[in-house]
């Protein structure tokens, strides 16, 4: 994989000494906004990039580059990546993929029509924790009550009360709770159980943007919750009770770091057998290898389920 990196900002900069780290990772260009060219110039010498440049077209002519990393605010994840597969680039899309589910379709049916690679980098799908989960639903029995919490007070918050509206927060670019937070438990539960039968979101709201709010999935036989805030935060923990047992995960949701498992009548059992690397490392592994093998079979199936998570955030988008 020869890479090319969209972005300087938090998600970009704690990608790229990782992606060091992987074995047939090639890291080529990073592009930037112009005003933070500098920023792109410093990180392109400190990892070794040929290239840093405000011009996307500079970096879709780039020869040297087959993959784009977007990392960019989330409601230009759509433009830059039909751009990139316009240009004959994979794509590795950070979370959530658009903004809207027909933007999704529309990317997905050109990555088709390309032959092409498109992935949406979502960290928890690819924890071994992840399927330390799937493995244990069978032993609790008949699900009946998922709880799914990831809040966690931004330190952007204050000053989104002062009225400084960064791109987390201005729902004009993507921000908000549910697409910044709730992401990650939608990522989860469909992972876990598929698309539910229906879905309400309960948000509470600041300055037009979702700062916290609830999701309620209706999964006909059991109920599921999903907590996703940014104004407020406690202990992270998350429970998946069935009539025999239940799963508890402590902590956030987006690196799933430790798993409980009790049997009615027995003790606890806590595991993790998640790698000691960083959250990130997993799946740039995975990703590394479906490009490098020409996988369509895994990113079909990886699809199949940013699909069904896209079609869970449009509708709970119709409640903002």
């Amino acid at each position: 994989m020869k890479l090319a990196l969209l972005g300087t900002g938090m998600i970009v900069t704690e990608v790229l000494p990782v992606l060091t780290t992987i074995e047939g990772i090639e890291l080529e260009a990073i592009m930037s906004t112009p005003r933070s060219i500098d920023k792109a110039e410093a990180l392109a010498k400190q990892y070794g990039l040929t290239q840093a440049t405000s011009d996307y077209e500079a970096i879709l002519s780039n020869p040297d580059v087959d993959t784009i990393y977007v990392g960019t605010p989330n409601h230009t994840h759509y433009d830059y990546a039909k751009q990139a597969l316009l240009a004959g680039k994979h794509v590795i899309c950070e979370k959530p993929f658009t903004l809207h589910l027909e933007e999704f379709e529309e990317l997905a049916k050109l990555a088709q029509e390309k032959e092409l690679l498109l992935i949406e980098a979502i960290t928890n799908q690819y924890l071994a924790n992840f399927t330390v989960i799937k493995n244990s639903l069978a032993e609790i029995g008949d699900i009946k009550i998922v709880n799914i919490n990831y809040s966690q007070y931004s330190s952007r918050y204050d000053a989104f009360k002062r009225g400084e509206i960064a791109p987390a927060f201005n729902p004009e670019m993507g921000g908000g709770a549910l697409r910044d937070l709730n992401i990650y438990n939608i990522h989860l539960l469909v992972g876990l159980f598929g698309k539910p039968n229906r879905v309400e979101y309960l948000p509470n709201v600041e300055r037009g943007v979702d700062t916290s709010g609830i999701l309620v999935l209706d999964y006909g036989n059991f109920k599921a919750v999903a907590i996703g805030a940014k104004d407020c935060s406690a202990e992270i923990r998350s429970t998946i009770q069935g009539d025999k047992g239940a799963i508890t995960i402590f902590g956030a949701t987006n690196t799933l770091p430790e798993i409980g498992l009790t049997l009615n009548g027995q003790e606890e059992t806590v595991s993790n057998l998640n790698s000691p690397n960083h959250r990130m490392y997993d799946e740039f592994v995975a990703f590394e290898k479906m490009i490098a093998t020409m996988d369509f079979e895994s990113v079909a199936k990886q699809l199949k389920h940013s699909r069904q998570v896209m079609e869970v955030l449009d509708q709970a988008s119709k409640f903002l």
